[in-house]
């Protein structure tokens, strides 16, 4: 018998979600971070939310507590979860694995939606082409390699009898796929649903499957009301956005409003 349960979290609100989120909105070209991606650390508004995911852990007790804690690499996840399990009380120690980390832009990287552009607008056009499932950045991964990460990383869930509930401390594209592969959404559901979801920061999203095997249901997407009940920010920050998030038949769905997820 295999996991049972699965919390996915987004890790809190980082520095360069922050830095990032502000050259968007200026119509900037880059994003201006000091730290190699795997470096950056949590924003003093990540740190709150980390703990307020401490207080849902240790108020969630009911659905039982962890069997196993899995983080990704990057430093922002692992000060979530070290934060959270503090404020939880538990001593549990997260196990690292790098294929929880997040999607890797290659050359695109700490560029904005504007920067790409400007600066690789043969990219952009092949972006738009080829759609956010499967364009993969020169030197970085399509949201389709990270969904093979996904699929590796459950297959070891599945071979481990002693897992029941698992608590994955990662990040919105991650977050995402998760529910790709476990939900078994095509590629236009996936697109539609990130057009009107957002995974926000230190938000958790539930999986169960109450056998311990076969296929996996989503019952929570990012839920933050531990954040709101504590009076701690909830923010959202878009992740690696690029040109072309929407596509001409999501614009007639939408009515043209920008939207995107990552």
């Amino acid at each position: 018998m295999g996991a049972t349960e699965i919390w996915l979290v987004r890790h809190g609100e980082s520095v360069a979600n922050v830095i990032a989120s502000a050259a968007q909105e200026a119509g900037e070209e880059t994003i201006d971070v000091g730290w190699r991606d795997a470096d950056v650390p949590l924003s003093p508004t990540g740190e709150k939310q980390a703990v307020a995911l401490g207080r849902w852990i240790a108020d969630h007790s009911h659905y039982g507590v962890p069997s196993a804690v899995w983080s990704s690499s990057y430093l922002r996840a692992r000060q979530t979860i070290e934060l959270a399990l503090a404020e939880a009380g538990l001593s549990m120690r997260a196990q690292v694995d790098e294929r929880l980390r997040d999607r890797e832009l290659g050359v695109l990287d700490l560029l904005t939606a504007a920067g790409v552009e400007a600066r690789f607008p043969a990219e952009a056009a092949r972006r738009r082409w080829l759609g956010k499932l499967y364009y993969r950045p020169p030197g970085g991964e399509s949201w389709a390699d990270v969904a093979l990460r996904v699929r590796s990383f459950l297959q070891d869930i599945d071979a481990d009898d002693d897992s029941r509930t698992v608590l994955v401390v990662a990040h919105d594209a991650v977050v995402m796929l998760f529910l790709y592969v476990c939900d078994e959404l095509s590629e236009e559901e996936l697109i539609d649903f990130t057009l009107t979801h957002v995974v926000t920061n230190a938000s958790v999203t539930r999986l169960v499957r109450p056998t311990g095997k076969g296929r996996w249901q989503s019952v929570a997407f990012a839920e933050h009301g531990h954040l709101d009940r504590l009076g701690v920010e909830t923010t959202e920050h878009p992740g690696d956005t690029e040109p072309g998030d929407i596509e001409l038949g999501d614009i007639e769905k939408t009515g043209g409003n920008d939207a995107s997820v990552h």
